[in-house]
């Protein structure tokens, strides 16, 4: 059976990943080479012109990856993998990657083209305490000097204990918590962890 005629049946006429029925055609999914409809997605033309990139991405379009990627295709699979690590600057990808499971092989198909780490900076963001202590989300670091708190009228005395911090994700210098009750941003070269 050749491929397009394997990729018709096996999608039922529609795209693989956002079900349209128009300007329908075969994508290798790279870096596979092979004219194989198990190495291939069934995709309309908006899809495709986005995927490669000679039109810019548009995320709610893609929210149709939330029914896709639980295809039995690896294809489909591989490929939705790859449109949420491009997306994961919204909240709502990095939510569905949490969730899709791939097998190990499938998996490494889809990092072969290296989507996970398009843009993947903020990972590098490191945030140390005054002593250079490595801070995580969730823990409980003292104040080493007493803070003016701007806009709360208040002054967050030296050895002040703020539990479960969270860490600012862009900003290595600055992690949130709360202090007399009011949530507030702390610069790390402020604090030290216990």
């Amino acid at each position: 059976m050749d491929v397009n005629k394997a990729l018709i049946e096996r999608s039922s006429n529609k795209c693989e990943l956002c079900t349209s029925t128009d300007n329908l055609t075969a994508y290798t999914v790279p870096p596979v080479e092979d004219n194989n409809a198990d190495k291939a997605v069934y995709i309309c033309s908006h899809c495709k012109e986005q995927i490669e990139g000679e039109k810019e991405m548009e995320p709610n379009h893609w929210r149709c990856l939330n029914d896709s990627m639980w295809s039995q295709v690896p294809a489909v699979q591989v490929m939705a993998w790859r449109l949420l690590n491009r997306l994961k600057e919204h909240v709502w990808p990095q939510d569905l990657l949490d969730m899709l499971y791939m097998d190990d092989e499938t998996l490494e198909w889809a990092k072969a083209t290296g989507e996970d780490q398009a843009g993947d900076d903020t990972v590098q963001v490191k945030h140390l305490d005054s002593n250079g202590a490595l801070l995580s989300d969730g823990d409980t670091v003292t104040l080493i000097k007493d803070l003016n708190v701007k806009g709360a009228g208040f002054t967050a005395k030296r050895g002040t204990a703020v539990r479960n911090i969270s860490l600012v994700h862009d900003n290595a210098e600055h992690i949130e918590g709360k202090v007399n009750g009011q949530h507030i941003v702390i610069l790390t070269k402020f604090v030290k962890k216990q």
